[in-house]
């Protein structure tokens, strides 16, 4: 009896080590309290000091990550003021060396990159003149202000494209091997003749020789995460039998050979790598899975390293190195419960393993490791740097929450540094949801190209109410002072920030923390000025505003919890997520908790309670997904954790009534009902429809689920009656409404809106 060859799954020690502990690294007070944007090292001598990659020399060794600049150019692919200037901007920063987003160079072959019509939302470098003059002007302004700049080259996306290319232009997407698609699985990826591969290597040449007539300073290849080029190179993907790269490290060598055959030998190549995939080690049996199971035999940490050494002698000049891919994505984009400097030993690993084996460049000179992975806490750059963990810090969302990062290190003015606080609504869901890459603490970002750094100064001084003082009302006050108007900031409590008080509490939620302690110090600093009032623990009523007699009125007045009126609740232990966040001494005596509502809220909560307080914790949610609308990245390192801890996860499940200790629910036990625990595809955008999916049907039970603490975390209203009271009584001649107490309950949102209001009140 003759059965299918069983792969036997290969491991790593240290990357299982370091999977298992990023769900509870934050009991580590020393690895938690290095997220903090403290000064104790400065100066930061090791961050400025000059480095040498091949001929050209970077004055510091701060690397600005490369962010897909999708939708920032014309529908052509020519780099448009928008892209530009974005760059520009982090150059005016300090930054270093900067690397653009991926471009394509793989148009005609691989489907997923380009639109009907052949229109593009990646930016190119290949179709014209016209397109070659926009990268010119990029270069141009990045070099104005002393930073080098790398253009990523990718040979495509393969099986993590769009798969919509299946509608939309008759074709499957591509990959090195027939692997399934990671948005939709049911839909294969086919493999690329070798014939195919050989054109993107000519086009991976020609982009490169390009790159160098316009003055781009290196190319930066795109192999790690599970893209095109590392679907040829890691034998997960790569499962090919016959021709030339059934050798699974022969196309990215054939294509850094090619590469460096264009430009001569002193034209930097870089080198994107993760040193693992870290499947096996993240799901274990899970591989099993239609989705995951071709993919065990990936590259083991010594396979990596010695494809990293042969592309050394092919050309390579210097790498930055990660972990993971698409199918475990909160490690490649580290969301904001991952630790500070998560990935510091993959760095030094290699680092070492060079310097042992005195690996040299072409150029006769050591390679730099690049260090990646939550890195925008100036400390723990300059110790990780001190320690020889890395060469460099590659910063990416860091410097989208504020591009002037560097230069404010090399001032020590570390507080005035905007932190990142790891939502990824803006860097990537907005642009996974049809927008392009923004950031929720900087509403300038992707913006620079038609709004000036500062505010430019009112015409006519208005006196302004705001009206609470969570991040929206912060925002709108400080920019309206800025623009010399008399601004008065209320807050009924005697605290700033809001919803995100409570948020900052767990211990995963360090980065939002960090942002709270910026805003109470830009009202601090504010308070200095003649034109900016704070007045805490100040109620604002309908008669208290009018005797205010102002101009204008602010409102962001947050929003407040939905608890709908359940059936004997008052027979059990129920409290609201915020509130019980704020007070964990209700936690006391507690044993169990019902977490009901599965949005970001109450998987934030139920994490707190397993994690920190050592519940039995499971949470309910009525529809099909918890998370729905949170980046992949976030949602899954959650999940994945929860799972991990044993927090009981039951979706497609209602609430009907309490009774003594305990809820009844109604739960859907339908096979169609999704995996709560699914992490290695993503939920699909609401307007596209997967025609594949199994539909979803009923098979309803009743269940009586006992606890002696009860979670509310169904959502939150506007609280805008305020706002609609002062309209109806015409309180001042301009009134807004912005923030929680408008709509929604990101932070993109409510300083998106402030920002907007106070630029042009």
């Amino acid at each position: 009896m003759f059965g299918k060859r069983r792969v036997i799954m290969k491991t790593d020690k240290m990357i299982t080590e370091l999977i298992d502990g990023y769900g509870n690294w934050f009991n580590d007070d020393d690895y938690l309290n290095s997220g903090k944007m403290t000064k104790d090292l400065y100066p930061y001598d090791f961050i400025f000091k000059p480095i040498d990659i091949n001929r050209i020399k970077v004055k510091n060794r701060i690397v600005m990550a490369p962010m897909g600049n999708i939708s920032m150019c014309d529908e052509t692919g020519r780099p448009n003021d928008q892209m530009i200037d974005y760059f520009v901007e982090r150059a005016k920063g300090g930054v270093g060396l900067i690397t653009t987003g991926l471009i394509p160079i793989s148009q005609g072959i691989d489907p997923t990159v380009v639109e009907p019509g052949e229109l593009s939302y990646f930016p190119r470098i290949d179709r014209s003149r016209s397109v070659f003059a926009g990268w010119r002007d990029l270069a141009a302004g990045v070099h104005n202000y002393g930073a080098k700049i790398f253009i990523q080259l990718t040979p495509g996306l393969g099986r993590v494209g769009n798969p919509q290319c299946l509608l939309t232009l008759k074709k499957l997407p591509k990959s090195a091997s027939w692997n399934p698609n990671f948005y939709i699985p049911e839909i294969p990826s086919s493999p690329l003749s070798d014939r195919q591969l050989k054109k993107i290597i000519k086009n991976a040449g020609q982009a490169s020789a390009d790159a160098k007539a316009a003055n781009i300073d290196g190319v930066y290849l795109h192999g790690h995460e599970g893209y095109l080029l590392e679907q040829l190179t890691n034998p997960a993907f790569n499962r090919r039998k016959t021709g030339r790269y059934s050798d699974w490290q022969a196309f990215g060598l054939d294509m850094v050979r090619e590469i460096r055959d264009r430009v001569g030998p002193d034209y930097p190549i870089m080198y994107r790598i993760d040193l693992s995939l870290a499947l096996n080690e993240t799901y274990g049996d899970k591989m099993d899975n239609k989705s995951l199971r071709k993919f065990k035999d990936g590259r083991t940490i010594e396979m990596t390293l010695d494809y990293m050494e042969n592309l050394v002698k092919e050309g390579v000049d210097i790498f930055d190195v990660d972990l993971g891919c698409y199918d475990n994505w909160w490690l490649p984009h580290p969301p904001a419960g991952m630790p500070p400097g998560c990935f510091l030993e993959v760095s030094k690993l290699v680092k070492d393993y060079f310097k042992e084996r005195g690996i040299l460049s072409n150029a006769g000179k050591e390679v730099p490791i690049v260090a990646v992975g939550k890195l925008g806490y100036p400390d723990l750059s300059e110790q990780a740097l001190r320690d020889g963990k890395c060469d460099m810090v590659m910063l990416g969302r860091p410097l989208l929450a504020d591009p002037y990062w560097p230069n404010k290190v090399y001032r020590g003015d570390i507080e005035d540094i905007t932190p990142c606080i790891g939502c990824q609504e803006g860097c990537i869901n907005e642009f996974v949801e049809g927008g392009h890459p923004q950031c929720a603490v900087n509403p300038r970002t992707s913006f620079e190209y038609s709004m000036s750094l500062d505010p430019v100064p009112a015409n006519e001084i208005k006196k302004i109410g705001v009206i609470g003082a969570g991040p929206a009302g912060v925002t709108a006050a400080i920019i309206a002072a800025k623009r010399d108007h008399n601004v008065v900031l209320v807050e009924k409590t005697n605290s700033i920030g809001g919803k995100i008080i409570p948020g900052g509490v767990p211990k995963i939620k360090y980065d939002l923390d960090n942002y709270r302690k910026y805003l109470e110090r830009q009202v601090e600093q504010a308070t200095n000025l003649e034109n900016f009032k704070y007045l805490p623990n100040t109620e604002a009523t309908i008669p208290w505003l009018k005797e205010q007699k102002f101009d204008a009125i602010i409102f962001a007045t947050g929003s407040e919890e939905i608890i709908p009126p359940f059936e004997n609740m008052e027979k059990a232990n129920v409290v609201e997520a915020t509130e019980l966040l704020q007070n964990p001494h209700m936690i006391e005596n507690a044993k169990k908790a019902i977490v009901i509502g599965g949005g970001v809220v109450g998987c934030e909560t139920a994490y707190w309670l397993k994690y920190e307080h050592g519940l039995d914790v499971t949470v309910v949610e009525m529809e099909k997904y918890f998370m729905n609308h949170v980046c992949t990245a976030n949602r899954g390192h959650l999940i994945y954790y929860m799972e991990k801890a044993g927090v009981e996860l039951l979706n497609c499940t209602k609430v009907i009534k309490f009774e003594d200790n305990a809820v009844k629910v109604i739960q859907n036990v339908s096979e169609t009902v999704p995996d709560p625990y699914l992490t290695w595809h993503p939920i699909l955008p609401e307007n596209i429809k997967n025609p594949l999916a199994p539909k979803l049907k009923k098979e309803e039970v009743e269940k009586t689920i006992e606890a002696d603490l009860f979670v509310m975390a169904i959502g939150n209203k506007p609280r805008n009656q305020l706002f609609y009271d002062a309209q109806k009584e015409r309180i001042a001649g301009e009134i807004y409404n912005i923030g929680d107490s408008f709509r929604g309950e990101k932070v993109l949102e409510a300083t998106r809106a402030a920002n907007a209001v106070a630029r042009t009140i």
